[in-house]
């Protein structure tokens, strides 16, 4: 891959480059070989977020590059970037999407040195994001050192061996190591940057710029990035009028031969082509819905656990508890409790 990194770094220095006072402050760290797509994200996701009240955006986000100028993409067109490294200097979040160029960062695991020099201009306290393979830029600066941390798959084995002082997880989506995450590839940067809406500000300003953006509004970031499964057959008939049925009936009982009967199935065909469609079992998505439905209740209500519950289908507090604790790791009580102080008011 060439090496194009070694161009001279623009001197940080004075700088106003984020001007919106009070807005979460993201810079996104674009270098030749970048992926467009990639590139777009942080802006559409996180650019996205308003407030429920008055509609004003959350995150101020700009694009930055080793100097100002002319950046290459991976695509048969190039982008121009108004803002140096001094918008790192002044980032609450600094994003790295994948680039294709960057020869010693994938062969060796080394920075070179400009780039070297770029990170150090960091804040303290800065959090550091990465999309795709970007992963493999914090691993050279030595962030991920002794963490867990994500990459795209097909990358996971030489991300491991350059860098085997990281907890490597090639199955997941993106990892949440608090100050440094990281994600899987391509869309897995979506993922990765509505949890972060969804960390700092709730989960209405997560689902609002999700339906906007016309994408599921969480994917848990455990869920497998890449799973060898045949695809069902076009001609064969979905699960997708039962799923809906389902979510519209969250606080009752549901059982698998109702759902099969939406489709006219029998309870082995429908539970076969559930799993072809959806990757989990009408049990696992059902529990993994009511969750979600759960977290927005004790997000935007005061309703009590047991009400939260029953609501969501679990019955009760103890079993929602149990449920809550396996998925997130967290009681209901100190769920809400985190979120009620992030989330918007």
């Amino acid at each position: 891959m060439a090496e194009t990194a070694e161009q001279p770094v623009a001197s940080p220095g004075p700088s106003a480059v984020f001007t919106q006072p009070g807005r979460h402050r993201v810079a996104v760290f674009a270098l030749d070989g970048v992926i467009p797509f990639e590139l777009g994200i942080p802006l559409r996701i996180l650019g996205g977020a308003r407030h429920p009240d008055d509609g004003t955006p959350l995150y101020e986000v700009v694009t930055c590059s080793l100097r100002p100028g002319t950046v290459r993409t991976d695509a048969d067109f190039p982008i121009v970037v108004e803002h140096g490294v001094a918008a790192l200097a002044e980032a609450d979040t600094v994003i790295v999407p994948a680039s294709h160029e960057l020869g010693s960062v994938f062969s060796e695991g080394r920075l070179p040195g400009p780039l070297a020099k770029a990170f150090t201009v960091v804040r303290p306290g800065a959090r550091m994001v990465s999309i795709c393979t970007g992963s493999f830029l914090l691993g050279a600066a030595g962030l991920l050192d002794g963490r867990r941390a994500t990459t795209h798959w097909s990358s996971a084995d030489d991300f491991q061996r350059l860098f085997p002082k990281i907890k490597v997880d090639p199955d997941v989506l993106y990892v949440d190591d608090g100050d440094v995450l990281t994600s899987a590839g391509v869309a897995a940067g979506i993922d990765l940057c509505l949890h972060i809406v969804r960390r700092d500000f709730g989960t209405a300003v997560a689902n609002s710029v999700a339906r906007r953006t016309v994408v599921p509004p969480h994917r848990e970031g455990g869920q497998a990035q890449y799973v060898r499964r045949p695809l069902p057959e076009p001609q064969l008939a979905s699960t997708e009028r039962a799923r809906a049925w389902a979510l519209d009936r969250l606080d009752q009982p549901l059982s698998l031969r109702e759902m099969a009967e939406r489709e006219s199935m029998s309870v082995r065909t429908f539970t076969r082509r559930f799993r072809e469609e959806v990757g989990l079992s009408p049990g696992q998505w059902l529990t993994q819905q009511r969750v979600e439905h759960a977290r927005q209740l004790l997000e935007s209500t005061d309703l009590s656990v047991d009400q939260v519950a029953r609501q969501a289908g679990f019955g009760t507090g103890a079993s929602m508890r149990q449920h809550l604790q396996a998925a997130l790791g967290v009681s209901p009580t100190a769920y809400r409790r985190t979120f009620q102080t992030a989330q918007v008011r």
